[in-house]
């Protein structure tokens, strides 16, 4: 009995041991997700290669300004005692826009003139003598000493007379000069002073900006500043905006770099302008550089990069090798590799040079876990949206046949010819128009599954 219950263990250890086997084995190759035993599925949502334009641009922040921006400062020295204009005040050349205290001016213009009657009469007298003298000497009637007296007397005359008149000239210029005037056609954009303070020459009252444009100036690196060239047409966007600002076009650029910063200036004239463009406000210039049409687009959040370090023997240094890839569904249960060339880039939209076709599916959710090879069921965006987003169901009896189906591809149930049909189809369609094109083909498939129960 004993050796008989020995081997009855025995036998029991080595099945239970033959199941945990079994059991592990079924684990490994035994899950299938969507796809049949042995391999895993993945599911993934895939989107059509775009073709269209796309643009090399340069983009940098800069403020809006007038094109000319002039300071009003006062030829004289005193308090203001009026102010005419003020801040958004359009003015015209030659508008009074501030009073400045003119009693003193007054006063000296007075004297000036005064000095200068005096130094007319002087003239007068003097060059009576002198003719007087002039024809005396002719009858002898008197000496050359004389005559050079009254000669010396009525030059002295003269040069008392043209200073006096210089001196009146300037005196009206600083009493003119008491009323501060708008050299230019603009619009005040600074005032500095107050009624009441003092004005001196060389201090700032006004700041006004002519109306005949805006511009926008900024500063480019090396590679930017050289690509940039001078009529290239410039998009603005405020910061806050979603839509173009304004637009303009390059019109000036500073032939060398800063020496300090090593920045190259470039200026933009506006051409065009929105409500939201004004004098200050802090824009985004986009340069369009190189323009193409009709070339394939992908987006960048459908690549796959790589990355592989290479030791350069030269420079004894460690440099990164970066590679881009993405995956391309075939037949709907497959995905392949393709490395990629690529161009220009335009935010998140990339040129491909080769590597793809117009008619590829890219694989742009799901991709970053796949392989060459991984088995993959496409799913419709439908399955990739948050609750909020996904539509509700109205038709309440393809509910049923809906889950019985498992909300699987529409496409897996198909031979390859209506595959092939139906990608043809959905070729020129919108996101929105292929997922309803799909829901269609799937709520078909399943009344024909109830239909054939029955």
């Amino acid at each position: 009995m004993k050796k008989q219950f020995l081997l009855l263990a025995l036998l029991s250890m080595t099945l239970i041991s033959c199941g945990s086997d079994n059991s592990e084995g079924n684990g490994e190759s035994g899950f299938s997700g969507f796809g049949g035993p042995g391999q895993r599925t993945t599911s993934v949502e895939t989107s059509d290669v775009q073709i269209g334009s796309i643009a090399e641009q340069v983009r940098s922040y800069g403020n809006i300004k007038a094109q000319n921006v002039v300071s009003v400062l006062p030829q004289v020295s005193n308090r203001i005692t009026r102010l005419y204009v003020d801040l958004g005040d359009t003015v015209s050349q030659g508008q009074t826009l501030a009073k400045i205290y003119d009693v003193t001016f007054r006063d000296q213009l007075a004297q000036a003139r005064s000095q200068l009657e005096q130094s007319r009469i002087a003239v007068k007298r003097d060059s009576a003598e002198y003719v007087r003298q002039q024809t005396l000497m002719e009858r002898d009637l008197t000496s050359e000493a004389e005559l050079e007296i009254a000669e010396a007397a009525y030059q002295s005359s003269l040069s008392q007379f043209e200073a006096a008149r210089a001196s009146v000239t300037q005196a009206l210029e600083n009493f003119n000069n008491t009323e501060v005037k708008s050299p230019v056609n603009g619009v005040v954009i600074s005032r500095a002073l107050e009624e009441g303070d003092l004005a001196s020459t060389g201090t700032e009252i006004f700041q006004i900006a002519s109306i005949n444009g805006y511009e926008s100036r900024i500063y480019l690196p090396v590679k930017d500043w050289r690509a940039v060239d001078i009529g290239q047409e410039v998009n603005m966007r405020v910061s806050n905006e979603s839509d173009v600002s304004a637009r303009g076009v390059v019109s000036r650029k500073s032939p060398q770099l800063d020496p300090t910063t090593g920045l190259g200036e470039v200026v933009i004239t506006l051409t065009s302008s929105g409500n939201s463009i004004y004098p200050g406000i802090l824009v985004e210039n986009v340069i369009n550089i190189t323009t193409k049409d009709q070339v394939m687009i992908v987006s960048r959040s459908a690549l796959v990069e790589q990355v592989e370090t290479v030791i350069n023997p030269e420079t004894n240094t460690i440099d990164l090798d970066r590679t881009y890839s993405v995956f391309v569904s075939k037949g709907d249960t497959v995905a392949e590799r393709r490395p990629l060339e690529l161009g220009i880039e335009q935010g998140d939209r990339i040129e491909v040079l080769s590597g793809l076709l117009p008619s590829d599916e890219i694989i742009i959710t799901g991709q970053s876990g796949l392989e060459d090879g991984s088995r993959i069921s496409v799913a419709t965006g439908e399955r990739f949206q948050t609750p909020e987003e996904r539509q509700i169901s109205t038709e309440g009896q393809n509910s049923g046949s809906n889950r019985a189906m498992g909300g699987q591809n529409p496409l897996a149930n198909m031979s390859e010819e209506e595959r092939a049909e139906a990608r043809e189809k959905m070729q020129g369609m919108s996101r929105e128009e292929r997922t309803a094109y799909l829901r269609e083909l799937r709520q078909d498939q399943s009344a024909n599954s109830d239909s054939t129960s029955n």
